[in-house]
């Protein structure tokens, strides 16, 4: 039971129904037997391992709490003591809470690199013993990978975090800590949600809404129409020209990364737009994951506007707390004096920063390719920074004006060129195919063939079908292009005669019957985000 299946909204529809008619007070038991319910028809037993999580965070959540508190009240009972002995305490405490978050990061990240990353370290040893002679002494074992561990792992550790820093006070009911790690539409693929933000709203009940429903229904439609009409469509050309990639060069292996990158956005986006409508059916918020992303006039701007809940948790439970580390203050301290102050206070920043992109990288999945996709992305956003001051007086010299349509349509342009580069890295099958793939379209650049030949008709769509996805995906820039404009393609749609909204409706309903890619002969169901 999965997003895009009928099962699934008839389980959605049910839930809403049963929370809305019982009790207020017990309102969030029905999010929790729901949740658990959805997570057990898609992984079976694998949702003990959820559970071990999830107890596991709670218990060292409440140590956590308990320590801070006894520190608190420890120094409101001793202010007066001298300072060295306050400090001592301190030092002595914080040490101990250190030691009870590190006990709870080491186990959730534990579960995760053992069942996402085993097999992978086990080959990478095995070759590397291989090649000394050594044979091959690390088994590969037949792991399962619970659904949604790399998105409620992260969620795990910020809570624990956040608790440790004070920021948050650690949950006192097991069963409601059960729901905020489980709900049900972000346990797929995200948004990564903080307790702060999320857990007050699964826990107060909400009473129904129907304007609240409508728009909940609209983005659910919208979502179905990016994930089953346009992602779906961009998969079946973008699948044979990877798989077939030998057979083709130049600029048509570009044009099949752009899709592929465009099929990503559709795929993960209209998951969103699933998750979050749902959600706002039940009262409950969740954070957005995308803004525009495709009109970013930078790598750096297009990491701000792309799955947005994990460049936050980076920064804030990675880039942070390393460069602003005592380590990293002292090696910035030491750059600067041999490097100078402009370049050497960079230094440690930037280390930082090719940490968080080789883990953004790593958490995709087990495999160099990805590894690589992350550096690539963070070498381009560090040079960018690096490099502002020169391309700044390049950009004075020839007399650009910063705010000029032109100039940011070339910005654009040329970071959507950019991004699709580092696809190849993302959708090719590994590491040598991705630069295989690069090399054979840098190298043939400038054949163009595959405009006028015939190439695309041979790559599953017919003429009709790449009209349709021409339309779609115009679709989809115009209301990307409104919300860019802070212009609520909602609003402006409930402005309009009750007559035209329906047929607006219609249509979209009917849209995703007619065009969408659906049945037991597709794999529709799968959302790529789903995997990692």
């Amino acid at each position: 039971m999965t997003f895009v299946t009928l099962p699934f909204f008839i389980f959605v529809a049910a839930v809403t129904l049963a929370y809305f008619l019982a009790p207020r007070q017990c309102r969030w038991v029905v999010l929790l037997l729901g949740s658990y319910y959805f997570y057990w028809t898609n992984s079976a037993w694998l949702v003990l391992v959820l559970l071990g999580t999830t107890w596991v965070t709670f218990g060292i959540g409440l140590w956590l709490q308990r320590v801070n508190d006894q520190k608190q009240t420890w120094l409101k009972a001793n202010g007066e003591l001298p300072w060295s002995e306050v400090s001592k305490y301190e030092n002595r405490i914080n040490r101990r809470a250190r030691c009870i978050l590190l006990l709870g990061v080491a186990i959730d990240l534990g579960a995760l690199l053992f069942l996402k990353y085993f097999n992978f370290f086990g080959q990478n040893i095995n070759r590397l013993l291989s090649g000394l002679g050594h044979g091959s002494p690390v088994p590969v074992l037949k792991l399962l990978l619970p659904l949604g561990i790399s998105f409620y792992t992260l969620q795990a550790i910020a809570y624990m975090v956040d608790v440790y820093r004070g920021d948050e006070r650690a949950d006192r009911n097991p069963f409601k800590f059960m729901l905020f790690m489980s709900f049900f539409p972000q346990i797929v693929q995200g948004p990564i949600p903080r307790h702060d933000k999320l857990a007050v709203q699964l826990y107060e009940p909400h009473d129904f809404d129907y304007t609240r429903m409508c728009y909940g229904v609209q983005l659910m439609v919208w979502g179905l129409i990016k994930k089953l009409v346009i992602a779906e469509r961009l998969a079946i050309p973008t699948n044979y020209l990877f798989d077939h990639f030998a057979d083709f060069k130049g600029p048509i292996l570009l044009f099949a990364s752009a899709m592929y990158g465009l099929q990503v956005y559709t795929d993960f986006s209209g998951g969103m737009d699933i998750a979050r409508g749902v959600a706002h059916i039940l009262g409950i918020e969740l954070e957005l994951n995308f803004t525009q992303p495709y009109f970013s006039s930078s790598i750096e701007e297009f990491w701000r506007r792309w799955h947005i809940t994990m460049g936050s948790w980076m920064k804030d439970y990675v880039f942070y707390p390393l460069s602003l580390s005592e380590p990293f203050t002292n090696l910035s301290r030491k750059c600067r004096k041999v490097m100078g102050k402009y370049i050497g206070k960079r230094i440690p920043a930037f280390l930082a920063m090719f940490i968080v992109y080789f883990l953004v990288g790593f958490w995709h999945g087990p495999n160099w390719k990805y590894v690589a996709y992350g550096i690539w992305n963070g070498v381009f956003i560090m040079s960018g920074i690096l490099l502002e001051s020169t391309y700044a007086r390049c950009r004075k010299k020839l007399g650009i004006q910063e705010k000029a349509v032109t100039w940011r349509l070339f910005r654009i342009i040329r970071t959507f060129i950019l991004v699709s580069i580092g696809r190849f890295f993302s959708g090719a099958a590994d590491l040598r195919t991705a630069l295989d793939m690069i090399g054979r379209m840098f190298m043939h650049w400038r054949d163009i063939t595959f405009i006028y030949n015939g190439t695309l008709l041979k790559a599953g769509l017919n003429t009709a079908n790449w009209f349709l996805l021409f339309v779609m995906l115009m679709l989809l820039f115009f209301v990307d292009f409104m919300h860019e404009k802070k212009v609520s393609f909602r609003q402006v749609l409930d402005e309009q005669p009750l007559v035209f909204r329906w047929l607006i409706y219609i249509a979209a309903v009917l849209v995703i019957l007619i065009f969408g890619y659906y049945g037991p002969q597709y794999d529709a169901a799968s959302f790529i985000y789903a995997g990692f």
